[in-house]
This record gives structure tokens, C-alpha cells and sequence, in this order.
């Protein structure tokens, strides 16, 4: 690595300019500008994620103390907060949501052989979504309430890393996360993992016809209707494991085949949780175990939340929004990429917090990452949420 690289443009050697590019010229995100292009205002976003700026006056700020550095860092345009404002209102965001999904592609094949707790060779999904409040009187076209406005970003989570597979951004109102089931295109054989708020047999049944597994908690008044049952072993918390149709006026046209029922109580929450799923090969307790596997993605989105500029943000449009978003995923994805292949040992946060005191230094990155004093610094002791522990 050029020792005489800032640790930012080292960071940026990892993010792949071609695949950019053609995603600029798709959505025509460069037509008729003559400064500013696409291209800086990425990288003036990423240098704010990295750096945990809070807003545009304050990126402004930063990056014009460092004037004489910014064509080293790759940012050609006159940094101004007007002109980033307008980037942001104007530029498609769908250039970063398609950047982000290579980005994806990437990390997905890095991390495809990691464990992840259960022995299973199959791909695990994890499907949720988790809103992100804003502030009605500044972005009225995310209103889904008399007093409250909001963006959901729905994701689905490969277990092995954890990566997100897929994520879209969508409105509250008038849009059901069971919805968007209809966005997934089924990986055969893989597994899905949802909750309650996703069952729709309709939609479980062509996962089913589609190859693909799913296991799902139910809610409480399903009817159905008993087949098989088989043995369980009660000292592992599992109560039944029967075979049964679902007998419901609707659920049976929706879902005419045979589902497996699961019921399992959980000591810690001191519940009864009851799981359907169209697999029958795996252990009864394997199955609970994969949804139990499901938090992951609830530290996922506490993890971003706390760590990336997503609460806060530079612009009040919904394309503003949703470029943010997904230059915020695009910047997860690429520091998880070079924890891989750099083979670092430190903690994703603490590779963050690194970088963001670290930006315009000339130390070598992995040099910089892989230091004695990283490992020194423990995270057993403080109560942030951790992700990518070796």
C-alpha cells in the first residue's frame, strides 16, 4: 500500500469506480454537470459517514480546513453546502441503491463460508424491517400519521457475516411489510426467517413452490388441523412438533399442502412461541434455533443506527433520504469488505472509530488496523452493539 495515501483514498482503492460509474450513466447522474459530479458528492457523503459529521455546514467545514488535500482525496468540485444540498435533492438515488447491491454481491461471496452458529450448509435469511423517525414539519411527504412521519427500510440479512442481501426504502403509509415478500425472488433451497408481521400463506406458498424453505412465527388463532405428531424432547423447551393443514376459510385455498407446526417455550421471555415451516428434513430444535438466529437482524439495525448517520440527516427531500440511506449501507458494506480482505481482527466498530480520527493520516491501512493497540481496546466492557467478532 503507498504509504503516501490518506487513509481515506486507501479506504476508496476497495470501492469499485468502473461498477460506479456505469451506474452514473444509467441514471444519467452526471448530465450536464459541469462541477461537482456524482463521484464527489459520494465521496463527500462517505467522508461524512466515516467521520460521523452531523451536518452540511459541518462537512463543509471539515473539508475546506483540508482544501489543499482534497484532489488526493478524489474530490475535484468546490465543496459547498448549497452545492451538496442540491446533489442530494437532485441526483437519482437509485445510483447508490444499485452501487450498494454490488457492493453486496462482493461481501456476500467474502463471507459465504463463515459459521454462524448452527451447522447447516444452506443459506440463511433473516426478514425484517425497522422505521426511521423524522420530523413531521420538515419531511411531510413521509407522513403516516396525524403527528408522526417515517421511512422503513425493509432488509433481507444473510445470516454468514451478517450482510443485507437485499434492502428497500419505502414509505409507512400504504405500504404493509408483508409486501415486500412480492420484491424477493426466491434463492431455492435457502431459508427465510420472519416474523408474525410476514405471514401471509399466500405469499409462504410460493416460497414453498419456488424450492425455497421459510420458518415463521405464528399468530395465536390459526386454525388447523392435526395430522402427525412426533416425539419432542421437552428438556429442550419444544412442547410439540406435528405435521397439519391449515384449515382457515381462506388460509386453506392459500396454502393447500401440508405445514409442519412447531411449539416451543422460551424460558428467557417466558413465552410460547409456535412456528410453521415447509421443511421436515431438520431436527425440531434446529428449526427453533434458527429463528432464534432471527435477532441478528435486530442488532443489525440498532448497530447502523447507532453507528451511521441515518437519525440525522443533510437534506429534507425524499430523494435526500434515500441517497443518505444507501450511502450509509454502501459504506457498512465497504468496511466490511476490508475487515475481509485485509483479514483484520478488530471489531466493525472499532475499525469505524479508527477511521474516523485516522481520515487524512498517511499510515498504511493495515498497518493502521491490525496495530497491537486495536486488539487492546475491549469491548467486553462497554455496551455497544457488536458485529464481525472473529
Amino acid at each position: 500500500m503507498n504509504t503516501g495515501k490518506t487513509v481515506f483514498s486507501q479506504v476508496m482503492e476497495f470501492f469499485p469506480l468502473h461498477t460506479f460509474r456505469r451506474r452514473v450513466q444509467r441514471y444519467k447522474g452526471d448530465y450536464k454537470i459541469r462541477n461537482f459530479s456524482c463521484l464527489d458528492q459520494f465521496l463527500c457523503m462517505a467522508f461524512a459517514q466515516l467521520t460521523f459529521r452531523e451536518s452540511l455546514r459541518d462537512i463543509e467545514a471539515c473539508l475546506r480546513s483540508f482544501q489543499d488535500k482534497l484532489y488526493h482525496l478524489g474530490i475535484r468540485g468546490k465543496v459547498s453546502r448549497s452545492t451538496l444540498a442540491d446533489a442530494n435533492n437532485t441526483r437519482d438515488w437509485r445510483i447508490y441503491a444499485d452501487l450498494a447491491q454490488s457492493l453486496i454481491h462482493t461481501a456476500r461471496e467474502l463471507y459465504a463460508k463463515d459459521d454462524f452458529g448452527i451447522e447447516l450448509e444452506n443459506t440463511v435469511y433473516a426478514l425484517d424491517s425497522t422505521t426511521i423517525e423524522l420530523c413531521l414539519s420538515l419531511f411531510p411527504w413521509a407522513q403516516y400519521s396525524s403527528t408522526n412521519a417515517a421511512v422503513r427500510m425493509h432488509t433481507l440479512l444473510d445470516l454468514r457475516g451478517p450482510i443485507p442481501s437485499f434492502v428497500e426504502v419505502s414509505r409507512v403509509k400504504g405500504y404493509h411489510e408483508v409486501f415486500f415478500l412480492d420484491q424477493l425472488i426466491p434463492d431455492p433451497g435457502s431459508f427465510y426467517v420472519m416474523d408474525r408481521g410476514y405471514l401471509s400463506f399466500s405469499r409462504l406458498f410460493s416460497l414453498h413452490q419456488a424450492a425455497a424453505f421459510f420458518v415463521i412465527r405464528s399468530k395465536n388463532k390459526i386454525h388447523h388441523r392435526r395430522l402427525y405428531s412426533h416425539a419432542v424432547d421437552k428438556s429442550l423447551g419444544l412442547r410439540s412438533d406435528q405435521t397439519v393443514l391449515v384449515t382457515g376459510v381462506k388460509t386453506a385455498q392459500y396454502y393447500p399442502e401440508k405445514i409442519r407446526r412447531i411449539v416451543i417455550y422460551d424460558k428467557e421471555q417466558d413465552m410460547r412461541l409456535i412456528l410453521f415451516t415447509n421443511n421436515f428434513q431438520l431436527p425440531a430444535f434446529t428449526i427453533t434455533e434458527l429463528y432464534r438466529h432471527r435477532w441478528k437482524i435486530e442488532l443489525f439495525f440498532k448497530w447502523i443506527k447507532q453507528h451511521l448517520r441515518i437519525k440525522k440527516f443533510y437534506g429534507t427531500s425524499e430523494n435526500a433520504v434515500k441517497t443518505q440511506i444507501w450511502i450509509a449501507i454502501c459504506v457498512y458494506v465497504l468496511v466490511a469488505i476490508i475487515k475481509k480482505q485485509l483479514n483484520l481482527k478488530a471489531e466493525l466498530y472499532i475499525i469505524l472509530q479508527i477511521l474516523s480520527v485516522a481520515i487524512f493520516e498517511k499510515t498504511p491501512l493495515s498497518r493502521l488496523l491490525n496495530d497491537d493497540s486495536c486488539s487492546m481496546i475491549s469491548s467486553e466492557n462497554s455496551n455497544q452493539l457488536e458485529l464481525f467478532t472473529l
